[in-house]
C-alpha cells in the first residue's frame, strides 16, 4: 500500500468513526445550548495530559489518557451540579468561566514544563498526521460502545433536549451525558487537538439543526456535509502543504457559512 493511500484510508476511516457520534452529541449541545461544554472537556483533558507530563507520564501514554479522563470527569460533575439558580445568570456563563479556568490553569502548567510551549501547541493542534489503525480501532470500540449506550437511553437524553417530561434525577443524567462528552474528549483531543475536536463535535450539527428538527435526519446531514466538508479539507492539506487541523476547521467554517446561506434563502418554516 502506498504512503498516500495508507494516509487517506486511515484518515477517512477515522473522520467517519468520529463525525457520527460528534454530530448525534453536538445536536444535544445545541439544543440545550451546552455550547461551550465540549470545550471545557476539551482543554480538561488537554490539561491533565500537560499535568501527566509534569508527572514524567509521557504524552498519548495509557498514562496520559488516565490523566485526562480524571480531569474530564471532574469537569463532568462540575458542569453537571454547577446551575446558577438566579435567571439573570445563564448556565452557558458558568460554563465560560469554567473554560477559561482550564485554559489558564494549562497555560500555567505548561509554562512550568520543559519545552511546555510545544506541549500546549500541541495539545490546541493535536497529530492527526500521526494517526494508525490501532488508534483508530480502539477508537471505533469506544466510540460504538457509546453509540449503544446512547441509544439504549436516548428517551432519557432527549428528553433532556426537547425539555419535555425530563428524567427524575435531573443531574445524574446531566453528568452521565458530560461524561460521555468526556470520554470521546480524552479519545480525540490527543489527536485532534482541542480547536479541531470541538469544530467536530460543533460544526456538524449547527448545519444540520438549521435544516430539521428530527433526530436520525439530523444526524445524517450532519455526518454526510461534515464528512464532505472534511474530505475537502484533507485533500486541500495534502496536495497544497497546509496544516491539517486549521485546513479541516476552516473546511467546515465555509460548509457553515454556506449553510447559512442557503437557510437564508430557503422560505421560513
Amino acid at each position: 500500500m502506498s504512503e498516500a493511500i495508507h494516509f487517506f484510508a486511515v484518515q477517512i476511516t477515522l473522520l467517519a468513526i468520529v463525525l457520527v457520534l460528534h454530530t448525534y452529541l453536538g445536536l444535544h449541545v445545541i439544543r440545550r445550548t451546552l455550547i461551550f461544554s465540549d470545550l471545557v472537556l476539551d482543554q480538561l483533558a488537554a490539561f491533565g495530559a500537560l499535568v501527566g507530563i509534569g508527572l514524567a507520564i509521557r504524552y498519548g501514554s495509557p498514562g496520559s489518557y488516565l490523566m485526562s479522563l480524571a480531569a474530564v470527569l471532574l469537569g463532568a460533575l462540575l458542569l453537571a451540579v454547577l446551575k446558577p439558580r438566579n435567571p439573570m445568570i445563564p448556565r452557558e456563563a458558568i460554563i465560560g468561566v469554567l473554560y477559561a479556568m482550564a485554559l489558564v490553569a494549562s497555560l500555567l502548567v505548561g509554562d512550568k514544563l520543559p519545552g511546555g510551549g510545544a506541549y500546549v501547541t500541541k495539545t490546541l493542534a493535536g497529530s492527526m498526521l500521526w494517526v494508525s489503525w490501532p488508534i483508530v480501532g480502539v477508537t471505533a470500540a469506544v466510540y460504538l460502545v457509546l453509540l449503544i449506550f446512547h441509544y439504549v437511553y436516548r428517551r432519557q437524553f432527549i428528553a433532556l433536549a426537547e425539555q419535555e417530561g425530563s428524567p427524575r434525577q435531573v443531574r445524574f443524567w446531566d453528568f452521565l451525558f458530560f461524561t460521555t462528552q468526556g470520554i470521546i474528549t480524552v479519545l480525540i483531543v490527543p489527536i485532534a487537538g482541542v480547536l479541531l475536536a470541538y469544530a467536530f463535535l460543533m460544526i456538524p450539527a449547527a448545519i444540520a439543526a438549521m435544516f430539521t428538527r428530527r433526530w436520525g435526519p439530523a444526524v445524517v446531514v450532519g455526518w454526510g456535509l461534515g464528512m464532505t466538508a472534511c474530505l475537502i479539507g484533507l485533500c486541500l492539506s495534502y496536495f497544497h502543504d497546509l496544516p491539517y487541523g486549521p485546513t479541516l476547521i476552516l473546511s467546515l467554517g465555509a460548509f457553515f457559512a454556506a449553510a447559512l446561506v442557503v437557510r437564508v434563502a430557503l422560505p421560513q418554516t
